[in-house]
């Protein structure tokens, strides 16, 4: 009988938090597919999870470990920040709450093993109290995290050999698909730096004492099917939750 897959949750989007082209609905819970993409060449079942779930203790029980990814800008008002920056674009409080929640949980069994991309990251921080950059350029020029659309880049990364991160992914020099405004400004108690970017912006974070508890900032996922470096994070996160 085949060893059964381990199930690996990934948390989507908002409701509305995308724009689909379709006049039969209004809203969407979506995530893009290279997350789903990467989970299954390391031999994981992914189940897509939206959030506002009543009782996350169902999700608990159903899933062996969880990618909480990139999206929208979290809540200044859950790290002091200031909700009225001209450059904030639109937050989603249920992904924000939800998401907060699940961590608590993750966090409070200890075991479960957990991957935070981008968004992810900085929610991770936040949960620990840590605060944010509201946008980079505030305090970056020039801005390395993003291209000149605003979107994607290619920016390099130096992460620390003595880290969980370089013990996963092989290597302390990555380049890295980036697209992020936001990053950590103050890192919260209880996490440890990883990985920085040639300015000092915190790119990667990880839970002291956890087993498997990492937070990058760029997108892995982009990259992952053609980067071994990229695909070993997604790898070692179902090896986990194989264990």
């Amino acid at each position: 009988m085949a060893s059964k897959k381990p199930v690996i949750g990934i948390l989507t989007y908002g409701r509305g938090d995308v724009a689909v082209e379709n006049f039969l609905y209004d809203d969407y819970y979506a995530s893009p597919s290279q997350y789903v993409d990467a989970v299954r060449r390391a031999g994981g079942l992914p189940v897509l999870l939206p959030p506002n779930e009543a009782d996350l203790s169902d999700w608990i029980a159903l899933v062996d470990g969880f990618v909480f990814t990139g999206g929208t800008d979290i809540d200044p008002t859950l790290y002091g920040g200031d909700p009225n920056h001209p450059n904030l674009l639109k937050v989603s409080r249920e992904r924000d709450d939800t998401e907060m929640e699940l961590i608590r949980r993750v966090m409070e069994d200890g075991a479960i093993p957990a991957l935070f991309i981008c968004r992810g990251m900085q929610l991770l921080n936040v949960f620990y109290g840590g605060d944010l950059h509201e946008h980079i350029p505030d305090v970056q020029n020039p801005d390395i995290h993003r291209g000149d659309d605003g979107f994607w880049t290619v920016q390099p990364v130096d992460v620390d050999r003595g880290s969980k991160l370089f013990e996963v992914m092989g290597t302390d020099h990555v380049k890295t698909y980036s697209g992020h405004h936001q990053g950590v400004k103050t890192v919260a108690d209880g996490l440890v730096v990883s990985a920085v970017a040639p300015d000092g912006i915190v790119e990667g974070l990880e839970v002291a004492g956890h087993p498997y508890s990492l937070a990058v900032q760029w997108h892995p996922e982009v990259s992952a099917a053609d980067d071994p470096s990229q695909q070993k994070l997604f790898d070692g996160l179902v090896g986990a939750a194989q264990k």
